[in-house]
């Protein structure tokens, strides 16, 4: 799907370098969704957890409320409201074939809060993925459609901005659309990787990835101690690159990268699009390991086996040289944004066999295209063949149950290796009280605060059975403790206090809150859900809610294991 882009040329020659299916699209098909300088936050294919970031994150100058305009002429074809992800989000499709998303919305334009607040109040729910039919919300490009806000996941005020090919679910880079954001800006390198990758391979005569540092020279970037690495066998590379834009500090992800050995190209990517679907292959894209133990971010620049992203404009070999021939090589690193500035790392390895200790393999293999299973008494854990990015010697244990858990705790290898889906796991019940039977769960037990988080599952016939998201340390625990409600503006002696809402914090010790229910005389009202604030509130509306005199509200909120709490009071309005 890919072909290897010039990215010098990239301004100059605009949309003639993409693969087909772009060559359609006019690049000033989009105006700019908001009428404020545009700055960014974050940009697209950004490394994130468990994915890549699929638009560009617009700058809405530390507030909420600011408009957001529709970027073409279309329909709205979808409304999804949901305390965590996008939070409020709008996409509107256009005659093009293309769909743009405008997500962490604070409210939407008049016309489109009504009929998704009346299919709201129809179906009794705040969360909401609506699908509109064609020619019930159209919009014309320029016109307001919603006001930014810091909805969902969002960790501060701004517009999530998205560009899609609708029929082929692909992600397209906003940035090459015209969009007015300045960058002259190059790329900075910040550190090297080297992988040995074959039993025999070892960098700097140790058999485990090597980090080096690198600083910045009059050509580019070069090794800190500028030496010719020793390497030796089959060794891979990676990086840890950010891009910076012009007028903002925030770290962005990089557009395009190439690795050549003696001038020979071996790997290389550009993110020009991304097919929706393939997102979570960020994780071996990564260097999924080293992000989980330290929060550093490295372009792995050598193909997993299991990696199956379309991104990739040339790779020779999975990317992995044989560093047996003990000569010497020139490896470099070119690295671009989407305007063509660029940086490079140029540094030297030594093939070099050096005597080495084997490190001792442990545990079973387990193959990333092969079904895998552990299979003892009171477990069944199953990794199916596409769930692993690579093969790994999988470590398995059973630890005695503690006081708190209905089961012995299990040790699944550990949280460094990612999954690509979730696998199933069943862990047997021992000791569980029938009384408890609704309310056990898989439990992951973090590993250095020993801090227990719900996994969900269910039980059956003696069992407790789910899908489990990651690996590490697992066991039964119950959850009988009700969510907690505390109310911020009123109480039963002081009644009503805010002029325009019920504001209440409710929080859950475990299991997490799976869905709450607000009336008011007795009718179903509208209370909106801040996941990340564990905030629920109410708005008054005269449309659903008599002014004038007294009423009564209930509140009930119930989390995943069935514990539910009720808050009454009365309150004048």
């Amino acid at each position: 799907m890919k072909r290897i882009l010039n990215t010098f040329l990239l301004i100059t020659i605009g949309l003639n370098l993409f693969s087909q299916p772009l060559e359609k699209i006019d690049p000033h098909y989009y105006a700019v969704p908001v009428k404020i300088p545009v700055f960014l936050a974050g940009n697209f294919a950004e490394l994130r957890p468990n994915h890549f970031h699929g638009g560009i994150d617009i700058k809405t100058q530390g507030r909420t409320g600011l408009e957001v305009d529709a970027a073409a002429d279309g329909y709205v074809s979808r409304i999804t409201i949901s305390p965590t992800g996008y939070g409020r989000a709008l996409y509107i499709d256009h005659p093009n074939g293309t769909t743009t998303v405008y997500g962490h919305l604070e409210s939407f334009a008049p016309q489109i809060d009504e009929y998704i607040r009346n299919i709201q109040y129809e179906k009794e729910t705040f969360s909401i993925d609506q699908t509109v039919p064609p020619g019930v919300l159209p919009v014309r490009k320029g016109e307001q459609v919603a006001k930014s806000g810091n909805a969902g996941s969002s960790a501060g005020p701004h517009l999530h901005f998205e560009i899609r090919r609708t029929k082929e679910e692909m992600m397209l880079n906003p940035l090459m659309f015209n969009m007015p954001v300045k960058d002259k800006l190059k790329p900075i390198i910040q550190a090297l990787m080297v992988y040995p990758l074959s039993d025999e391979a070892s960098v700097s005569g140790k058999q485990t990835p090597q980090k080096f540092e690198i600083i910045k020279s009059a050509n580019g970037y070069q090794l800190k101690v500028n030496q010719p690495i020793q390497v030796f066998g089959k060794i891979g590379f990676g990086v840890q690159s950010v891009d910076l834009l012009d007028g903002s500090p925030n770290k962005c992800g990089i557009f395009s990268l190439k690795l050549t050995i003696d001038d020979q190209l071996i790997y290389s990517f550009s993110m020009d699009d991304l097919v929706i679907n393939d997102s979570k292959y960020v994780n071996s894209h990564m260097d999924y390991a080293l992000a989980m133990r330290s929060k550093q971010r490295f372009y792995r620049t050598w193909l997993e086996p299991g990696n199956k992203l379309q991104i990739y404009d040339s790779v020779e070999k999975q990317g992995i040289f044989d560093a047996t021939d003990g000569k010497m090589h020139q490896i470099k690193y070119e690295i671009a944004d989407v305007y063509g500035n660029t940086s490079g790392l140029s540094f030297k390895i030594q093939s070099k066999e050096l005597k080495v200790i084997p490190v001792p393999t442990k545990g079973e293999l387990f193959k990333y295209n092969h079904h895998n299973e552990i299979k003892d008494e009171g477990i069944r854990f199953s990794i199916p063949e596409g769930a692993l990015y690579s093969n790994i010697y999988f470590q398995y244990s059973k630890k005695p149950a503690l006081p708190k858990f209905y089961s012995p705790v299990f040790q699944l290898h550990n949280g460094l290796i990612a999954l690509h889906f979730a696998c199933p796991l069943r862990i047997k019940a021992v000791n569980l009280p029938e009384n408890l039977q609704s309310k056990v769960m898989l439990a992951q037990i973090d590993p250095g605060t020993g801090r227990i988080y719900s996994a969900t599952g269910k039980y059956d016939d003696g069992w407790v059975e789910g899908n489990i998201r990651t690996l590490g340390s697992y066991a039964l625990a119950v959850d009988t403790e009700a969510p907690k409600i505390v109310s911020l503006n009123t109480t039963d002696k002081k009644g009503q206090s805010d002029p325009n809402t019920l504001r209440f914090k409710v929080t859950d010790n475990l299991s997490g809150v799976e869905n709450f229910r607000g009336t008011i005389d007795g009718k179903w009202v509208l209370f909106e859900y801040d996941l990340k604030n564990n905030l629920l509130y109410y708005t008054f509306d005269k449309k659903h809610l008599t002014f004038g005199k007294k009423h009564e509200l209930v509140l009930e909120v119930t989390d995943y294991k069935g514990n539910t709490s009720t808050y009454k009071t009365n309150f004048y309005k």
